[in-house]
Order: structure tokens, then sequence, then C-alpha cells
């Protein structure tokens, strides 16, 4: 599928989504919110993994790190600043990831999968064995940032459609933004440190300057994606800098069709809406199937892993490629 193509069909997709709110129950529109945001996450993971070749287990760490920001800028029974609030989340975000790029950034291969799980463990620790933040309960929002801009509010957070279509909103922001990084020289860069990092470094490139941008670039959408996380829930706690959920959105990009913007996208879209299912799953006798759907999806990663080499959207491509070739043979 070409590059044209998968614009279009992600076009339609975010129309279709811009619509939903018309018909869709509350409960579908917070969802789908939430599918939206675990593919912004989804995205910038990718940038390391499917683009640069960083194989990165702690990125849970500056999607964590935005949402604890906000809860702490949050005045207790009293409302952030938006546009004060989100800036400074990001920042932080950022900030974190160019701190930990600078030294993980040096390593390579399982080294660099350890430090940076050791790193987001380290910050894991930190708000679930003290009191900074609520400990392991974690830290409610108990208002959502205000949106004023003099007396105007262009969006009130408190209503679950504006935070869907916000969300939406920064989902094509970062979309297009990722399309113009790749397409550029410094994008180009990154792929080719993947393929081959020290012919890159033989020709000129300081390959470390170049991981390191994507690396922080990298922190900074995370931080985007838990930033909106925590307004549509109003809670942070610790497992949102788990290793758990670094692995999870691992397998969205793995699953999609890692190296692909729109792969990402459709393994968050897979991953959530499977995960929702399973968990509906009927009680069969003694057994109850939905309670333990945790052991249906890894199942399913299992077989996706041995039969999906190349992700669904690799699937998908091949899948067309076939169909190509057989309407282009001439009739016997």
């Amino acid at each position: 599928m070409t590059s044209r193509a998968n614009a279009i069909l992600l076009a339609v997709a975010v129309l279709g989504l811009a619509a939903t709110p018309f018909f869709a129950e509350k409960f579908y529109v917070q969802f789908f919110a939430k599918l939206l945001i675990m593919g912004i996450f989804a995205m910038s993971l990718d940038l390391l993994l499917g683009y640069t070749g960083l194989v990165s287990f702690g990125h849970a760490a500056f999607y964590g790190a935005s949402a604890y920001t906000l809860a702490i800028l949050t005045p207790q029974y009293q409302a952030a600043n938006f546009w004060t609030s989100f800036p400074i989340a990001i920042a932080v975000s950022a900030t974190l990831a160019l701190v930990i790029g600078f030294f993980v950034v040096r390593t390579h291969g399982i080294y660099f999968i350890m430090v940076t799980l050791a790193f987001a463990q380290m910050l894991f620790f930190l708000f679930h064995d003290t009191k900074i933040a609520g400990g392991n309960d974690g830290i409610y929002i108990d208002v959502r940032p205000v949106a004023k801009i003099g007396d105007w509010q262009p969006f009130n957070l408190d209503n679950f459609v504006h935070v869907f279509y916000l969300v939406l909103v920064f989902f094509v922001i970062v979309y297009v933004l990722l399309r113009v990084i790749l397409a550029s020289p410094f994008g180009r860069v990154l792929v080719g440190i993947k393929a081959n990092e020290a012919r890159m470094r033989s020709l000129g490139f300081p390959t470390f300057r170049y991981k390191l941008v994507a690396f922080v670039i990298a922190g900074a959408i995370a931080g985007v994606a838990g930033y909106l996380s925590s307004i549509q829930f109003g809670v942070v706690n610790p497992e949102m800098m788990g290793w758990h959920l670094s692995g999870a959105v691992m397998m969205m990009v793995i699953l999609g069709g890692m190296g692909t913007l729109t792969g990402p996208i459709i393994g968050a879209a897979v991953w959530m809406l499977l995960e929702l299912g399973l968990q509906g799953l009927p009680k069969v006798g003694s057994v109850d199937l939905g309670k333990h759907w945790q052991l249906w999806m890894g199942s399913f990663i299992v077989l996706a892993s041995l039969l999906l080499p190349n992700g669904l959207l690799g699937l998908g491509a091949s899948l067309l490629r076939r169909i190509g070739k057989q309407r282009g043979k001439p009739d016997a």
C-alpha cells in the first residue's frame, strides 16, 4: 500500500471518527478517545523502534511524567490553566527524555533495552514508594484544566465530547508532524542509522546527536499522549510509568507494522478493540473467559508474532500485491 493510499485511508478514518459523537454513546466516544491517545503513544515509540532502530523498553516514563506534571500543577479542588500546564508537561517529558537519552543513546542492543527499562523503573518506584504524588494509589485530578483565553473558552474539558475532539486534533497534528519529520533529511538519516549506523558515521553524520534528538522528540510526543490521558480519566498512578505499559505499546507497534506511521495506529486500534472484546467474553461453565482475558491476549500475541512478521499492515500490503498479480495474469 502506497503512502498516498495510507494518507487517504487515514483521512477517511479521521472523518469517520469526527462524526462519532453525533451517533455514539458516551462510552464509545470515550473509548475512541482512548484509542486515539494510544495511537499517539504508539506513533511516538515507532519513531524510535521502527525508524531509528532503538528498542526502548522504558517509553512509558515520558507518558507518565507528563501526566504527573499536570496532576502536580493542578491545585486541590481548582483547575489548572490548559495553556500553561500543557507546554510545561510536554517540556518536562522532553527534558526527561534529553537527560535519560544522553546516557542511554551511548549504548547499543540489549544494553540499550536494559538501561531504558532501568531508568523507567527508577521513576516508577520513585512515585510508587514515596508520597510525592499519592504513592501507589496515585493522585486524582479533581478538576480538569480550564482552556480560557480571557473571557473566551474555546473548549470545555469537563465535556467528554470536547475532550474527544481535542484528542482527535492532537492525533492529526502528531501524525502530520511525524510525516514531515520523516520526509525530511533528518528523517532519512534516522532510517540510515537503523540500517547501518557505522556507515552513517563514516559518512560524517553525528549519529549520537541524531539519535538523541529522535529520543527527545519521541519523549515529547509520548508526553502529549500522557497529558491527554490524564485529562480524560482524571487519575494518574505509577502504572502509567510501568514496564507493562511500555511492553503493551511496543506490541501495538509490532502488531501494526514497524517503520510506518499507519501501522502503529492500526496496531493500537486492534489491540484496544481486542482487549475490549476479550474482557466481554461470557462465562462457560465454571470458567469465566472474560476474567482471564490476558491469557487469550497472550496467545494472540504469540500467534501474531509467528504468523505476521511484518505486522497487519505488511499482511494487507502482501494481499494487495497478490490480488494485483492475479488480476494482471492473462486469461488462459
